[in-house]
């Protein structure tokens, strides 16, 4: 059975749609998820900087809050 181009075309465009929709809502959940993760960080602890590792500029000199030996 031959399908007519324009209804390829009616169905390629929902689907498109469709995609298009998906995506939307998942940047949404993304960005909603940070917003709340990032209002409920205050109340939450933070660990001390200390035993984290520094990034890339990290300092050669020994810190400052290390008790003195």
């Amino acid at each position: 059975m031959l399908m007519h181009p324009d209804v390829l075309r009616v169905l390629a465009d929902d689907r498109h749609r469709e995609l298009v929709a998906e995506a939307d809502r998942q940047r949404l959940l993304t960005i909603a998820r940070a917003a709340r993760r990032a209002r409920r960080a205050p109340a939450v602890q933070a660990p001390a900087v200390r035993g984290r590792p520094a990034g890339t500029l990290r300092s050669c000199d020994p810190s400052a809050a290390v008790p003195a030996r």
